[in-house]
């Protein structure tokens, strides 16, 4: 049974014992040996192809070309078998926080892979990189990697569930950097004491502003998580040759609560699995079906669903011809302030705004999706696309509204009740109005339809066909499915290889390294 950890900032005189701390629990949870449930693996194996998917179909992009190149640029370590970077040959090895790095940017670069939204926003499938580069570093085998990604997504949607980053404008990849060091811990088969010290030296070096999700969004987006994914590799790095963290992390007087996030006063409630407890954490997250922000995901189905049923709302008009006067989109308080017109950023709707800045502009998404009845993670976002005239016209005319209700919805713990969606209303210059609403995007598990293995192995072969050869398609897929009964070797070949000549036409910029 799930037990709370109880969090409070604590003076240095009260004398914190480690055993009371929430990074000596996370570690204590890393630790414990208990085996990974099969409908556990079953997602695993799921999320793993999904990063792949994601992947794939960046890999010829500038930040995800640049990444690798800096991760090439560095040799592998001694002491290990090094890991490999997506696109690149089996063979071409690097050390492994640098592979962290470049596979971290990969998958997270169009925005495209899972998410769990509660107390705190993330995309747990950003754990897999640098879980897998040190798996592959190593030589372990599947089923280690299995239980060293399973703690990965415990312990940062338990992070999740419990503590408020972006209240604070802090980002959500400081959760990434302990529940990294946390996974790697059990991959690696660590003791408390030192998964202990790496979740503490992860999380201090991994906490940054939100800027990098404000006003003119850069590249750094896809670059944050990988960072926290290589700061926990070499965090673990540290612990094991017996370096030390900062401590009590959390709950000292000068620590991250009392300075970054609540205060001195601040009180929360951690949940984790219980000593032999399963962890299940991964279960509760969810992936997309559209390249986009996750808010975005259900107001995606929605367009398509209205442009689908009213073709006249394409040209801005309803069926008898009357204009569109306004599009009003409901919803919570996170969609507004974060990726609605609520955030006050300009750049929401402007058409030259980069693609990381219209991938959280609501008004953006909702407009094309509504004229065009699909979306496409590169055609979407495309400067031709978002300077249409009758698409700036239409988009400037869409603005959200913070709810209640949908608010209250979106931070519920009853997975039945919660929602990512809201209500729509479409008003026509005579005052008259279309109305409809939608609480789940239709791949979440109470969507129309929920994404199961036949749909994450469709995106996968998508998002591949461009860059991969069938053979090359199938070979990871086979593994990707045998996941737990991989040998070391095999998990060594877990990646993906661009046809030849794909890489070679991405750029290949050249900088200190």
């Amino acid at each position: 049974m799930t037990v709370n950890h109880h969090l409070r900032v604590h003076r240095s005189d009260e004398h914190l014992p480690r055993e009371g701390q929430l990074a000596w629990r996370i570690a204590e949870v890393a630790a414990d040996p208990v085996e990974v449930d099969a409908d556990v693996v079953d997602m695993i194996i799921n999320r793993v192809i999904d990063n792949a998917a994601v992947a794939a179909a960046s890999l010829t992009r500038a930040p995800v070309s640049s990444a690798r190149q800096q991760a090439l640029d560095h040799a592998v370590s001694v002491s290990g078998k090094g890991a490999t970077v997506f696109g690149c040959a089996i063979e071409r090895r690097t050390s492994p926080e640098w592979a962290a790095w470049a596979n971290g940017v990969a998958v997270r670069e169009l925005d495209y892979h899972d998410t769990f939204l509660a107390a705190e926003y993330s995309h747990p499938g950003d754990n897999i990189p640098p879980i897998v580069a040190v798996a592959q570093h190593v030589g372990s085998d599947g089923r280690a990697l299995v239980r060293g990604l399973a703690t990965g997504y415990e312990i940062q949607i338990d992070l999740v569930r419990g503590i408020s980053l972006h209240k604070h404008k802090i980002d959500h990849v400081a959760h990434l950097g302990p529940s990294a060091a946390a996974g790697i811990g059990t991959l690696l088969g660590l003791d408390v004491e030192t998964i202990y010290q790496a979740v503490g030296q992860a999380l201090h070096t991994t906490t940054a502003t939100r800027q990098s999700r404000k006003g003119e969004i850069s590249t750094w987006k896809a670059h944050a998580p990988a960072f926290a994914g290589k700061m926990a590799v070499e965090a673990v790095d540290r612990a094991m040759r017996g370096e030390t963290s900062p401590s009590p992390i959390y709950e000292g007087e000068d620590g991250v609560i009392a300075w970054l996030l609540d205060g001195p006063d601040a009180s929360y409630e951690v949940p984790l699995p219980a000593d032999g407890e399963s962890k299940r954490g991964i279960l509760d997250s969810y992936t997309k079906e559209h390249s986009a922000e996750y808010q975005a995901q259900a107001w995606i189905d929605l367009a398509r669903k209205l442009g689908t049923e009213y073709p006249s709302l394409r040209d801005g008009k309803r069926p008898d011809g009357e204009e569109i006067e306004s599009i009003v989109l409901h919803t919570s308080h996170h969609t507004h302030y974060v990726i609605g017109s609520g955030a006050g950023d300009p750049q929401k709707y402007d058409p030259t705004a980069s693609r990381e800045t219209l991938d959280h502009s609501i008004p953006y998404i909702f407009t094309v999706a509504l004229q065009d009845g699909t979306w496409h993670h590169e055609d979407s976002y495309a400067p031709e696309r978002a300077a249409r005239e009758d698409t700036v016209a239409l988009w400037k005319k869409v603005t959200t509204a913070e709810d209640d209700e949908w608010t209250r919805r979106y931070h519920s713990e009853d997975p039945d009740e919660k929602a990512f969606g809201g209500r729509v209303e479409i008003r026509f210059a005579d005052g008259s109005e279309i109305v409809d609403e939608i609480a789940t995007a239709d791949a979440h598990p109470l969507g129309a339809r929920p994404f199961a293995r036949e749909d994450y192995v469709r995106k996968f072969r998508i998002l591949a066909e461009p860059v991969l050869a069938p053979e090359e398609i199938e070979r990871f897929l086979d593994l990707a499915q045998r996941l737990p009964e991989l040998t070391a070797d095999e998990v060594g070949r877990l990646t993906i290889v661009a046809e030849h000549g794909v890489l070679a036409g991405a750029p290949a910029p050249k900088g200190l390294f």
